[in-house]
């Protein structure tokens, strides 16, 4: 078997910067299974990508498919012959088809019969007769949601194609793919190197493309080019550069040639709220920004241009000059802002829906108020600062600054309450009300954030739901569900003492008769509770524990965290598989008993030893563990319950809890009742596998 390196390279015009990544990521995978279908072996796929190509190069492929013997079951013997040993029409056909006669058919005896077998030799097939349909099929099924057509042909991708390369070693494999031939003409960079080039080995790919055509094809190694770079740069003027990584793909996306360069803008613009900087050099620019180690904005940023220029200093006064407008509005929307307090703004949210049926702004802002008000009180927080927080926090959606940068909402909000003269409390909540705003942001930790965070979502959840708009399948436009992990994880990380059914009880009341739906309370209770499992299940946590938890319908979200680290500590004890086994017995044995279950234990109707221990034991342990139960100290509590293991495992063996005597029954089902309960008290640990 012979082995080759296999280059593709699909060569189009600009590619979606965000999509790149995911388009040549998805190309290697795609292409990798066609592989594995057709039966190649070969080692590491590796793929490239720069804004006018996707590539893969396949390292050792083999050169054609193993050679192989395929077993092709005809018809049973007993139906391949007549009554005269002749064979059937049947038998002759599938014989026919296999271009053998019915007496060279082999013979296959299994359990269920003997059976007409051909053992037929299938050889491999040369690979280089097979990459072009197997790239076309890779390309078909990448990511592309709106695919375009060019010129008058009828091939559809993502951006019109020019080239396609498939060289297999030195080879030039023959093939059409998107309605273009395999040539080994390769693109170079627009205005540097060579336009265009032959190349002559797969394997000189990345170096030729690299020395002839200024294209950097390796994605990782621009990207990492780009980010050291920009770090030196930043620290020759004293500062770091802001490199997230988002940011960094995409400009990693749109160079193929990496130069990596520094410019300013005039310091008077540091005046004006640094994220609003930030934000139209990064979304709109694609810049880095520069930041002192004490965390100022520096009037400086960093670029990447796509070009090796004779004159940096010209790039460098060009983008200069292009971003010095966006900073001039941002300064012009801040100046004017700051002539109207958030106060002021109030009566404009009433000239704005929320939602048709929820109302106006102004409604939601009034109903966020009351209700984080609320909150702060029940949290011990400053509950005066949250409900003006609350008044307060969609007022900044109606500044210029706001409209012009989306992303500053919030932010902004804060910064124009310092300027009001606001507390700082209340700023901060104003910022904070968003959060977490994705996966792994963080949380409010000021009390009157928090409060203020958990009304903005509350209302949302108790609004959404009052109206019949519930998450159906994948689809979430109101974002409920990030929503709900928000609310979760505002209270657990915060340790607050809320319960989400009082919580939910007084949004939904503040909507008063907007809402349509007589079940919403429930409806996000439930919607809440299913977001535990969700999460906890993210965080590693063992399904049996979180349902061993929900069973017991815990609604403070804090108490609900503290059980479920008490249960799965209880899963790693020793004890612990007896005991589930035993609680899941006691489960089984209470569920049969007809009526109200006897819960009063009599010691004078104990009559074995092993009773009279299980019931000591029991007395013994209660005092010690209602006060780590009163205390929340769940994790406490189990380890006390784990030592009743011995007494337990005594009970089962040797005592008939179902006796003929009615009181001895009774009693000792209120036994077992007492014990069941004592576990109850945390989490249904029967549901434990």
């Amino acid at each position: 078997m012979n082995f080759e390196n296999l280059l593709i390279e699909i060569g189009t015009e600009e590619l979606p910067p965000k999509a790149l990544r995911n388009l040549a990521e998805s190309f290697a995978a795609n292409f990798t299974d066609e592989l594995t279908k057709a039966e190649l072996s070969h080692g590491a796929v590796e793929w490239y990508a720069a804004p006018r190509r996707l590539a893969l190069s396949v390292k050792q492929l083999a050169t054609a498919q193993q050679d192989k013997v395929v077993e092709k079951r005809g018809p049973a013997v007993a139906s391949a012959f007549d009554a005269d040993g002749k064979p059937t029409k049947a038998a002759e056909g599938w014989a026919r088809g296999n271009g053998i006669s019915v007496d060279q058919a082999e013979r296959l005896k299994t359990d269920k019969g003997e059976w007409l077998v051909h053992n037929a030799k299938v050889e491999g097939v040369a690979t280089e007769t097979l990459i072009a349909a197997m790239t076309q099929k890779a390309l078909d099924k990448l990511p592309i949601p709106k695919p375009m057509r060019w010129g008058a042909g009828s091939t559809q991708f993502i951006r019109p194609v020019h080239t396609v390369t498939l060289l297999l070693g030195s080879e030039l494999i023959a093939g059409e793919v998107l309605g273009i031939n395999s040539d080994r003409i390769i693109r170079g960079h627009r205005f540097m190197g060579e336009a265009s080039f032959s190349l002559d080995h797969a394997d000189n790919y990345l170096s030729a493309l690299k020395e002839r055509g200024k294209v950097i094809a390796d994605y990782q190694e621009r990207k990492a080019l780009i980010k050291r770079d920009a770090e030196k740069a930043a620290a020759v003027i004293g500062g770091n550069a802001d490199i997230e990584e988002a940011l960094l793909e995409e400009v990693t996306s749109l160079v193929e040639w990496p130069v990596v360069l520094t410019a300013s803008f005039e310091e008077k613009f540091l005046a004006v709220p640094a994220e609003a900087l930030v934000y139209t050099m990064k979304g709109d620019q694609k810049y880095f920004p520069v930041f002192s180690d004490d965390g100022k904005l520096l009037p400086n940023f960093i670029f990447v241009a796509n070009i090796e220029s004779k004159d940096p200093a010209q790039i460098i006064a060009g983008n200069e000059k292009v971003v010095r407008p966006r900073l001039a509005d941002a300064e012009f929307f801040f100046n004017t802002d700051k002539k109207h307090s958030l106060e002021s703004r109030l009566p404009s949210l009433e000239t704005v829906v929320f939602q048709q049926q929820l109302g106006t702004l102004k409604a939601r802002v009034e109903r966020i108020s009351t209700l984080a008000g609320f909150i702060a009180e029940h949290m011990g927080a400053n509950s005066f600062d949250a409900a003006r927080a609350g008044l307060l926090s969609k007022t900044d959606l109606m500044t210029n600054m706001v409209m012009e940068f989306t992303d500053t909402q919030g932010t902004m909000g804060m910064h124009y309450a310092r300027l009001d003269g606001e507390t700082e409390a209340v700023a901060l909540a104003l910022e904070e009300q968003y959060k977490p705003k994705f996966s792994g942001d963080t949380v409010p930790v000021a009390p009157v954030s928090c409060a203020v965070a958990l009304a903005e979502k509350l209302d949302t959840l108790s609004g959404i739901f009052g109206i019949g708009q519930a998450p159906k399948g994948a689809a979430d436009p109101f974002a409920l569900r990030r929503a709900a992990i928000g609310v979760l994880r505002i209270i657990v990380e915060n340790k607050l003492p809320l319960d989400l059914v009082d919580l939910i009880a007084k949004a939904v009341e503040l909507h008063g008769s907007n809402l349509s739906n007589a079940n919403a309370a429930d409806e996000v209770l439930e919607f809440l509770m299913a977001r535990f499992r969700a999460w906890y299940q993210d965080k590693g946590i063992s399904t049996d524990v979180i349902l061993a938890v929900l069973a017991r319908r815990p609604t403070r979200p804090a108490d609900f965290d503290d059980r479920i680290l008490a249960v799965a500590h209880f899963r790693t004890l020793e004890q612990a598989t007896a005991l589930a086994a035993a609680n899941k017995r006691v489960s089984n044995i209470l569920a049969k008993v007809d009526g109200e279950l006897p819960s009063k234990v009599d010691n004078a109707l104990l009559q074995e030893s092993a009773e009279q221990q299980l019931a000591a034991k029991l007395a013994e342990t209660a005092p010690v563990i209602a006060p780590l139960f009163a205390a929340g100290n769940y994790q406490q509590a189990l380890t006390e319950l784990a030592a009743l293991r011995d007494s337990v495992d005594s009970f089962f063996e040797d005592v008939m809890v179902m006796a003929d005597d009615q009181a001895l029954r009774n009693n000792r089902l209120a036994l077992l009742t007492q014990l069941r309960d004592q576990f109850l008290h945390v989490a249904d640990i029967s549901l434990l596998q």
